[in-house]
């Protein structure tokens, strides 16, 4: 299932812009966010010293019996006040931002010792503003003395911002994010597959008709100009190529008319009347077999425009001529739609198959019948079938099973050839079976079985 919804170049392209965009927008993410917090973090550092900076000022300027209410409304804010505290802090080994940053801001005007501190110490009360900041359960505990010598020591929780939420419109954003990222991909591989598409669909419709007009070289990339002018090209030699095919066909048959008319005129003379009926007979199947060469190459090099056909009046019209010439011929079903197709070619087509079913298989059932929107034409025969391992190779030119067709018997090889590519310029296919007594028992026929899309 993957490799099929992966195999087509507009799903490899969609999914390289989609891939490589989303990994890029992961990255500006990542880098983004990491910037966004290092901001944070300085302008962390710098609001934090200006508060301190503003309380050591506040104490300073307060007198002893308004400093513990002070205090107190520190707390609620994030700094914990202890005045004559009992234990004594060490310069650090190494500093951090923040302890640097206060350090710098207090050791001009009073003597300081700041630490960074984890665990019971930094365990009190965070501050309300939770809504912007989080307690890391960390620290800065700052140690100095107000302008009248009495020590205090200052514990200020480490506020930081939360990672951004990933519900709300988060989610809503990164949906639409993403969503117009794969619509743009998909339009992006769209637009750039759409010059081989028609490539494409121009291949498939030249092997129906190969007089299709060529493809237009203006408007496509140069990347894909150089294809189309060849495929042009192409088109182009083919066409000519079966122009002096048909041409030389038609030359040859028409030149043959003449020798072939004085010959059946010097056979009528012959006296032996047996003797001149084989003759006869072999020149009227030499006569046959360069029209149905003729017809075969008409076929196989032209297509004619395409109108709505009775598919049920022209079935019943093929079977019925086969019974006014004497064949056992039976006709079952019908279709309860038309469908668009060339009605010679296409009676061509049942002709050829009728004609092979009559000629080897002794009767023919024809039925017909609507599947999957397909019409299916069933001609089913009573002969010997055909080997499991020569089912394809019916459909060459000029191709004859010996079990089944004997030179006694006429043709050229071209019935099927042509049913066949009659029936696929018409959308459909062509499938043959050997019918059989059980599963295994002995082949009593042969099925053709004919589907055109209706």
């Amino acid at each position: 299932m993957i490799q099929k919804l992966f195999g087509s170049m507009t799903a490899r392209i969609f999914l390289i812009l989609a891939t490589g965009t989303v990994l890029c927008g992961l990255l500006v993410m990542f880098v983004t966010s990491y910037e966004r917090r290092a901001l944070d973090d300085q302008i962390r550092i710098r609001h934090t010293v200006e508060r301190l900076e503003q309380l050591m000022l506040l104490l300073d300027s307060s007198p002893a019996s308004a400093q513990p209410a002070i205090a107190s409304v520190a707390a609620h804010y994030g700094v914990r006040i202890t005045f004559r505290p009992t234990e004594k802090l060490t310069d650090p080994v190494s500093d951090s931002g923040m302890t640097k940053a206060i350090r710098d801001a207090f050791s001009a005007t009073r003597p300081v010792t700041v630490v960074q501190s984890e665990g019971p110490d930094c365990s009190f009360a965070p501050p309300p503003h939770g809504f912007l900041m989080v307690d890391t359960k960390s620290c800065e505990r700052l140690q100095t003395v107000l302008k009248d010598g009495t020590p205090v020591l200052m514990d200020v929780s480490d506020r930081r911002r939360p990672p951004p939420p990933l519900g709300g419109d988060f989610a809503l954003n990164l949906f639409l994010f993403l969503g117009g990222l794969c619509l743009l991909a998909w339009w992006a591989a769209h637009m750039a597959t759409k010059p081989i598409r028609k490539l494409a669909s121009a291949a498939r419709a030249l092997s129906n008709n190969i007089e299709n007009p060529p493809l237009p070289v203006v408007k496509t990339p140069h990347e894909v100009r150089d294809a189309v002018t060849a495929f042009n090209n192409m088109q182009s030699s083919i066409r000519q190529h079966i122009e002096d095919r048909t041409h030389m066909l038609a030359a040859i048959a028409h030149d043959l008319q003449t020798p072939l008319t004085r010959l059946r005129l010097r056979f009528e003379k012959v006296q032996d009347e047996a003797l001149r009926g084989q003759l006869i007979e072999d020149l009227g199947n030499t006569q046959a077999m360069i029209q149905e060469g003729l017809e075969f190459a008409r076929i196989s090099s032209t297509d004619s425009p395409r109108v709505k056909t009775d598919l049920n009046s022209m079935v019943e019209s093929v079977c019925n001529d086969a019974i006014d010439a004497g064949f056992e011929v039976h006709f079952e079903g019908r279709v309860n739609k038309a469908l668009n197709a060339t009605p010679h070619a296409l009676r061509r087509c049942l002709c050829n198959v009728l004609d092979n079913a009559l000629k080897y298989g002794r009767y023919a059932t024809v039925r017909l019948y609507e599947r999957e929107h397909m019409a299916c034409i069933d001609v089913e025969d009573g002969g010997e079938g055909i080997p499991e391992h020569d089912m394809e190779s019916v459909f060459q030119p000029f191709k004859r099973m010996e079990n089944s067709r004997s030179r006694n018997t006429g043709g050229t090889g071209l019935g099927l050839t042509t049913a066949k590519i009659i029936i696929e310029r018409h959308g459909g296919a062509i499938a043959l079976k050997n019918l059989r007594v059980g599963r295994d028992g002995p082949v009593v026929g042969l099925r053709v079985t004919l589907s055109i899309p209706l």
